[in-house]
């Protein structure tokens, strides 16, 4: 367990290609295909190759720009349902949620399809269980314990679920293909689930595309874009009602940027500097993911005279260091300004540079969707605080907010997020 910068960039960057391979365990090995996706791929061939497809045809900027008309849609849903619930509690955790599977959908996969508020509950599930204890990962020599595990079974059984819903999104796609559609993808080109399609037809690679990686790469593209994404506006917009101080101000930033205009510009919420302060503090506190992905050592290392063996499973502990006084002052405190460049000669991001603020990972393991993520984190709430206000419901208090954390590989609230949107007070 590394919590501390300096281990941290030990593990990350000086030691980094030892340890940068995945253990494989019991849930990774059933739900994502014998682990034949990106996240929890062993480092090799096959992992370098995908990341780099997937790098190439999904989470290039280029393309995430192009992804606007799209965003600019959700977010017209999102907004049109706050709309019709002014003066109601709306469960936002679920509003968000369901903006971005949509926004995951339309631009990763195509299109929304049957099955998503299905496979979001399951992969709800599929992080409780990934983030929970399996005793057959401890002796992953005596395979018969994997038989006697109570797990074994409830990763059997989302498995299954996930997977009839994965083969219905690749049916469709092969349908369009075969019947000469160039892509179903609604921005007239294809999608990454038709780029993969083609290079398994094609071949020609250095290792050939399966049927089982397609599904597991777009397992890693909708859980890794939904729910780490979600979780994070969530949180942000919990903290901000908790500090009415900070929400008054990133509220009052995006109204002063837009006043007078109908419509928020991806270009203009990229300009909105406190805002970007409020989600960096936001995954400081709640980082996606609290121990980020195991890694294992690929040889006996000594690090700081300490043996590690080959095979060792290495667990980063983001939250830990995130909160730890050495490196942060009063770090029990949502303090946006930390980030602030006029404080901090040195601006800290959290690009794998710095190695006290790691929400994304660093080195070659490192999250490639962090940019694409962070967009989608930005937009929603720019949007929430132009267009609302907000107030917590009836015997709700900003002492009494609640503010616990529901176990999973992704820690998210353990209760939804009730709000109660009202009209701007002012006409911005």
């Amino acid at each position: 367990m590394v919590s501390s910068r300096e281990m941290a960039k030990e593990f990350l960057r000086t030691h980094d290609l030892v340890f940068a391979s995945r253990p494989q365990l019991l849930g990774g090995k059933i739900i994502f295909y014998n682990c034949s996706d990106i996240v929890l791929s062993p480092y090799g061939d096959h992992w370098r190759q995908m990341r780099k497809i997937c790098v190439m045809e999904l989470l290039n900027p280029k393309l995430i720009r192009s992804f606007s008309s799209i965003r600019n849609d959700e977010i017209h849903r999102l907004l049109t349902h706050v709309r019709s619930s002014l003066g109601t509690p709306v469960n936002l955790s679920q509003r968000i949620s369901l903006f971005m599977s949509s926004l995951i959908c339309r631009s990763a996969l195509g299109r929304v399809f049957t099955g998503r508020e299905e496979l979001i509950e399951l992969v709800d599930e599929m992080s409780a269980l990934l983030g929970g204890f399996e005793f057959a990962d401890v002796f992953p020599s005596l395979k018969f314990l994997h038989g006697l595990c109570g797990n074994k079974s409830k990763f059997l059984e989302v498995y299954h679920k996930t997977d009839a819903i994965i083969e219905n999104i690749i049916k469709q796609h092969e349908k369009n293909l075969e019947s000469g559609n160039k892509g179903s993808g609604e921005l007239g080109a294809d999608d990454i689930i038709n780029v993969l399609i083609k290079l398994e037809r094609k071949g020609g690679l250095q290792l050939p595309i399966t049927h089982d990686i397609i599904k597991a790469i777009i397992l890693d593209i909708f859980a890794g874009g939904t729910e780490t994404s979600s979780t994070t506006v969530v949180w942000a917009m919990s903290e901000m009602m908790k500090h009415p101080r900070v929400f008054a101000k990133a509220q009052a930033e995006v109204r002063e940027a837009f006043k007078g205009k109908e419509k928020l510009e991806e270009g203009d919420i990229e300009q909105l500097e406190y805002l970007k302060l409020v989600v960096k503090e936001t995954l400081r506190c709640h980082p996606p993911l609290p121990l980020l992905v195991p890694r294992e050592c690929r040889e006996e290392t000594i690090v700081y005279g300490c043996t590690i063996p080959q095979k060792a499973r290495v667990l980063i502990n983001v939250w830990a260091i995130g909160r730890d006084p050495q490196y942060w002052k009063d770090p029990e405190s949502f303090i946006p300004e930390r980030f602030d460049n006029n404080n901090n000669n040195n601006s800290i991001d959290f690009m794998g540079n710095h190695f006290e603020f790691l929400p994304f990972g660093a080195g070659r393991r490192i999250c490639p969707g962090l940019a694409f993520g962070f967009a989608n984190t930005l937009f929603p709430l720019a949007h929430l605080l132009y267009n609302f206000d907000w107030k917590l419901p009836a015997g709700v208090t900003v002492e009494t907010l609640d503010m616990s954390e529901r176990p999973g590989m992704a820690v998210a609230k353990k209760n939804e997020l009730f709000l109660i949107p009202t009209p701007p007070v002012s006409s911005c």
